[in-house]
């Protein structure tokens, strides 16, 4: 369960996302539907959120969002370029003008000395503005990293969102 601040968040950034004109989907590895989930806690929801896509595996990042799997064995999945083409994707398949992905080790075992517990990559795409990408390493359990992770998601989308006229996401 998420904490109150944070379904606050949500409320907040639907306001703004309806009164650009703005949909959002998602894709999400580390979070597991968290952002999606509190977003759609929100009543009238879904006027906004187009969809979500919980990609936990390289698979599903592939076969839901269109991440080429070159790029994931390559680089993992865990990594600025695997997030911000699954941001695109999400946004892409779904008809959204912004797509959100998260990606990360949420813990409490997978962290390597170049890729710790609490490392998360958040992806932004907005249709006519280069995806944008920030790197964050969250202290905490496992539900702290995620709970930090949709936070951070929003204030990103918020952020993004902000700079964008009403009506005006093409």
């Amino acid at each position: 369960m998420l904490p109150p601040e944070i379904l606050e968040q949500a409320e907040l950034l639907l306001q703004i996302l309806q009164s650009r004109g703005i949909t959002l989907a998602t894709a999400e590895s580390c979070t597991g539907g968290l952002v999606a989930a509190a977003v759609t806690a929100v009543p009238g929801s879904s006027a906004t959120l187009l969809g979500g896509y919980v990609t936990y595996s390289n698979e599903a990042k592939a076969k839901s969002v269109g991440v080429d799997p070159a790029l994931i064995a390559r680089l993992g999945a865990v990594s600025g370029e695997v997030a911000a083409a699954m941001a695109e994707g999400a946004a892409r398949e779904s008809g959204a003008t912004m797509g959100i992905s998260t990606t990360g080790i949420a813990g409490p075992g997978g962290g390597t000395d170049t890729k710790p517990v609490g490392l998360v990559y958040i992806g932004l795409a907005m249709a006519g503005r280069p995806t944008r990408v920030e790197r964050h390493v969250f202290p905490g359990d496992r539900t702290a990293v995620r709970a930090a992770t949709v936070a951070t998601a929003f204030r990103m989308a918020a952020e993004e969102a902000a700079v964008t006229s009403p009506g005006k996401t093409h």
